[in-house]
């Protein structure tokens, strides 16, 4: 299966970096199965940016979490994460919360909106996907195929 991963840079040897802030499933190696998406990651600060593209081969040695949509579960998770509570999954994949979905997460966070609101609010424009990689056995998982300028949306 092919996964793409939008940076500012070729991510040749990927990295799981620590960040100033949590992300949806904690800190780890970001792709997603859907090239627009990766295009919007790329391109996100208005600059020219690249889509890394990688072969990706599951290992049923690892520690996975899938989730096929968004459930009670997968916000709870998305918000112990976004929390600093870490997890021993190697491999967590699921829907993204995307700029919109992350501003109805944190008012639910802060207790603005009750669980009923983020669920009434929350509703994609288009499908979102997101695989994450948290140990250096789940990047093992990914073999570098190729890195690609990309400028925006797709033509």
């Amino acid at each position: 299966m092919l996964l793409y991963h939008g940076s500012s840079e070729t991510v040749e040897f990927p990295e799981i970096r620590k960040a100033r802030f949590n992300k949806d499933f904690y800190f780890g190696f970001y792709c997603t199965q859907y090239r627009e998406q990766a295009v919007r990651w790329a391109s996100r600060y208005g600059k020219t940016g690249f889509i890394n593209t990688y072969e990706y081969t599951p290992d049923p040695g690892l520690n996975y979490l899938v989730f096929e949509e968004m459930t009670k579960e997968w916000l709870d998770f998305i918000v112990s994460c976004r929390r600093g509570i870490s997890h021993t999954y190697d491999i967590v994949e699921g829907p993204m919360a995307d700029d919109t979905i992350y501003n109805y997460i944190q008012n639910f966070m802060d207790g603005k909106i009750s669980r009923a609101a983020f669920w009434e609010l929350a509703r994609f424009k288009y499908p979102t996907h997101q695989i994450s990689f948290h140990t250096v056995s789940a990047l093992d998982t990914l073999q570098f195929i190729k890195s690609e300028e990309a400028y925006g949306r797709e033509k």
